[in-house]
């Protein structure tokens, strides 16, 4: 989803952002595939679930 912040976008100006969005959108996901065409796998999430560590403490833990 996008929005147009000044002024007003006419039916070509979106069909030709959306178009070039969709293309390199195409372009990173087939970057790096096999012979056989198919979409690279996604790299390594940039997140990481936290482990529970010495500053874990349950939910229940403020109940004594």
């Amino acid at each position: 989803m996008f929005r147009i912040e000044k002024g007003q976008a006419g039916p070509e100006e979106l069909a030709a952002i959306t178009a070039v969005l969709l293309a390199r959108v195409t372009a990173a996901r087939t970057a790096g595939a096999g012979d056989a065409g198919t979409p690279a796998r996604p790299g390594q999430a940039r997140w990481a679930h936290p482990e529970p560590g010495p500053d874990f403490r349950a939910a229940h833990s403020w109940r004594r």
